[in-house]
């Protein structure tokens, strides 16, 4: 068995693949195994993962995608919206055996089990993987209403209400309005549904080869067993439906998680209004300031009008005087008192002409005069 998980040429591989993961703890391990897988999870490009599972332990894993998947039983464009390379907006994907939790930092995968999150430096994710370690080691020894995966996913929303997120509010809006996606998060009743089939089908299978060796089997029992199958397999397949065979769930099914995402729905539109009401008086404050500063630059502009009309008015002025007072010879400097008289009669002129720009401006609604 050593060597053929080393080549790689048995189907067993997948078995000691996922032991040499921690993702399964079914058996010992061998070293060349470790270092053959090692080397084939480089080789793919394999992440680091922070493993929690329903106790609290916490284990560092490097995973490639296609060993998530597998064991997840995730498609890969579900592993791309987990990619750190890509920007996706926040989603929460319930699937047949995992959610997919894409929530600003928070990257996890949520099993009926464990919790398998991406690790980071980020301070989001430390806070993350350290608080729900310490709440389920200290809920091991007593009762909780919510399975395994809801209280991941709550300690995921309750980080990410932290962060003012709006694309929460809309994914936790948009999942609530449809019950066959709140419905196919139930991992844990899904995942007992699928061992209590595995357990009849084998229960099944002991009877028939018990009653082929030993005994007869009843009609009515064979009838009655039949029928327990068929209902178990009717269950099975009806809870890996999504949201087309919402119908078919129970209100009451999925009360437990609609209250759980109601509580963090309103916190976020909560916060999501004081923004929207915060950003309407920054909104209001600016507009104001706008009016402020324009209306100091219609004052600027009045002034600067004001300004060059007196300029105007004082240039013909000095045209006049610095006529008279060039070196020519004219008639008109034979009288003593005339250039008095000139600069007089110019300096009414400039005056009158001055006030007819100021007539004309307020006519024009230039100035609040």
């Amino acid at each position: 068995m050593e060597e053929e998980v080393g080549g790689g040429q048995s189907p067993s591989i997948n078995h000691h693949e996922y032991a040499a993961t921690g993702l399964n703890f079914n058996g010992p391990l061998r070293g060349s195994a470790i270092q053959g897988l090692k080397k084939r999870a480089h080789a793919h490009g394999s992440r680091s993962w922070i493993k929690i599972d329903q106790i609290g332990n916490l284990n560092i894993l490097d995973l490639d995608k296609a060993t998530v998947m597998r064991h997840c039983s995730l498609p890969a464009r579900d592993m791309r919206l987990l990619d750190p390379v890509f920007i996706y907006p926040s989603t929460i994907l319930g699937r047949d055996q995992a959610i997919v939790v894409n929530l600003e930092q928070i990257r996890c995968i949520i099993t009926a089990d464990e919790v398998l999150l991406m690790n980071s430096l980020d301070a989001c994710v430390v806070q993350y993987k350290s608080e729900l370690s310490k709440r389920l080691q200290m809920n091991r020894d007593q009762s909780d209403d919510l399975p395994f995966e809801f209280r991941a996913l709550e300690l995921a929303l309750e980080l990410t209400c932290m962060s003012l997120d709006a694309q929460v509010c809309d994914e936790i809006e948009h999942l609530m309005d449809d019950d066959g996606d709140m419905a196919e998060m139930y991992l844990t009743e899904k995942k007992n549904k699928r061992e209590a089939y595995s357990d009849l089908y084998l229960q099944e299978n002991i009877s028939s080869e018990s009653g082929l060796l030993l005994a007869p089997v009843s009609p009515i029992g064979s009838v009655s067993g039949t029928g327990k199958l068929q209902r178990a397999s009717s269950s099975l397949s009806s809870s890996k439906h999504g949201s087309g065979n919402s119908s078919s769930y129970n209100q009451e099914d999925i009360n437990q998680l609609e209250m759980l995402l109601e509580a963090y729905f309103v916190v976020i539109d909560n916060t999501l209004n004081k923004l929207l009401s915060l950003k309407e008086y920054i909104d209001d404050t600016e507009d104001l300031i706008n009016i402020k500063l324009g209306n100091v630059q219609n004052q600027l502009i009045q002034f600067e009008l004001l300004l060059t009309a007196a300029t105007f008015v004082v240039t013909i002025f000095a045209v006049v005087t610095g006529v008279f007072g060039m070196n020519f010879e004219a008639a008109i400097f034979n009288y003593p008192g005339a250039f008095n008289w000139v600069i007089f009669l110019t300096g009414v002129f400039c005056v009158m002409l001055y006030i007819c720009f100021l007539i004309f401006f307020r006519h024009k609604k230039l100035l609040p005069l």
